[in-house]
């Protein structure tokens, strides 16, 4: 839609094709960007998994709403004078409310809260001034200083306050001294909630000595909810996407098919620096050693996995077990692989001195053949366009014979790393995930 008005507005007639499922969204969508009456043509719903057949039954079918031929709709859509109405620009007026409202008791708020959509459906700490100004003190920054702007896509970013991220840090059940961290996850305008039909999850990596100042968990449990820190951090990130970040809106801005539990509170993770033989993501992200530093990830989940049986992870059936693993992502994403330090001692003895020679080996031994990349999902969407445009790797591969061997990834940059949790057993875990972008926590103290 946004695409589309853009263009319109540029004197060029357009017509949205959008599925049936999103015929609320896509006339929303318009409305909020100032063209209510945006020509839009609709299909049948899905199109993604359909043959070829299928959608040719589609185009020479009937447009779902209007009942005309499909074909003739988008036509008529281009060629036909537009309608008075459909002229009409500016701003549309909305009738203004009270200029103070709200419930009466802590009851009625917390109810208030949950029938507006402001939570994850989970009780609330009630930000009363006094608890708001307790978390003000984790902080050096003044409350009114703007810390970010974010949005759920392609919807206007919302600009928000320090103040306003303190609400959102109390409603979570968050300490002060919880709170730069926050700040700085807010400060990238990464949100935790995405409007793709794709149901993304979300995690944060926290290095340096904050981690034992937050008593934060990265021993046994690292990624369970045993840590008020892990916890509350994550769920406020959720918090945040939703009050401030124009997110989290089911059929609207949100659009996540089965949705995805690690959205209540993400994927906190405290590295266990201590026990790891190699050096924390932050440093391998450009940071001292020392700093405290957040680091985002953005995909589509986690898968367990066992290693370092017989001595050795990548020896015989653990070596088919992790490549088999990291075979089920996509390059569209990046691996993002969790050890505990058993898993990376015992990597280090047998050779990996470093994060970085483990990732030159997932790199080389996550191989797929030509065919088997060219058919998968995001081939048509996203390699393909790159590959015309002449952007490596993707116009080297898309020449290679069927049965050529190539990398899942473009690059080795798109494998990371982590080591946590408790030594009582060499156990990993493995995500599709991305690197979003790393942020010092300590600006914000």
């Amino acid at each position: 839609m946004g695409h589309c008005i853009t263009v319109e507005k540029l004197g060029i007639p357009t017509t949205p094709l959008v599925t049936r499922a999103f015929h609320e969204l896509a006339i929303g969508n318009a409305t909020k960007r100032g063209m209510p009456h945006a020509r839009i043509t609709f299909t049948p719903h899905p199109v993604a998994s359909k043959t070829p057949e299928e959608l040719r039954a589609y185009v020479e079918g009937k447009e779902p709403f209007t009942g005309e031929p499909f074909m003739a709709t988008i036509v008529g859509a281009l060629t036909k004078p537009l309608t008075a109405e459909e002229r009409a620009t500016g701003p549309m007026k909305v009738a203004s409310g009270p200029e103070r409202y709200g419930p009466d008791t802590p009851d009625h708020l917390q109810q208030f809260y949950l029938d507006n959509g402001m939570t994850d459906y989970l009780p609330v700490i009630i930000p009363t001034e006094e608890q708001v100004t307790a978390m003000l003190a984790g902080t050096r920054r003044k409350p009114d200083e703007i810390v970010g702007r974010m949005a759920a896509g392609a919807y206007e970013p919302w600009e928000y306050t320090v103040r306003q991220v303190a609400i959102n840090a109390v409603m979570a059940g968050c300490r002060p001294e919880y709170l730069p961290v926050l700040l700085a996850i807010a400060s990238s305008g990464t949100p935790s909630l995405m409007s793709s039909t794709n149901s993304f999850a979300y995690a944060a990596v926290i290095n340096g000595p904050i981690r034992d100042r937050l008593e934060m968990n990265y021993g046994i449990g690292a990624l369970g909810p045993f840590a008020q820190a892990n916890a509350t951090i994550g769920r406020a990130w959720t918090l945040i996407s939703k009050n401030l970040g124009n997110g989290g809106i089911p059929g609207d801005t949100y659009l996540g098919s089965l949705g995805n539990n690690l959205n209540y509170n993400n994927l906190i993770i405290a590295e266990n620096e201590e026990a790891s033989p190699w050096s924390p993501l932050s440093v391998q992200k450009g940071f001292k050693a020392g700093d405290n530093v957040v680091t985002l990830f953005q995909g589509l989940g986690m898968v367990p996995g066992q290693g370092a049986k017989g001595g050795a992870l990548w020896d015989g059936h653990h070596e088919k077990q992790i490549s088999d693993i990291f075979k089920i992502f996509t390059g569209l994403f990046g691996a993002f692989a969790v050890l505990d330090p058993l898993v990376a001692q015992d990597l280090k003895k047998n050779g990996f001195d470093t994060k970085e020679q483990l990732i030159d080996w997932l790199f080389e031994n996550t191989r797929q053949t030509v065919a088997d990349y060219k058919g998968r999902h995001f081939y048509d969407g996203f390699d393909l366009p790159r590959a015309l445009n002449g952007i490596e790797p993707f116009v080297s591969w898309s020449k290679l014979p069927d049965d050529a061997l190539v990398p899942y990834w473009p690059s080795k940059d798109f494998i990371h790393v982590v080591v946590t949790g408790g030594q009582t057993n060499a156990f990993f875990q493995a995500g599709n995930l991305r690197h979003v972008r790393s942020i010092s926590i300590d600006q914000w103290l």
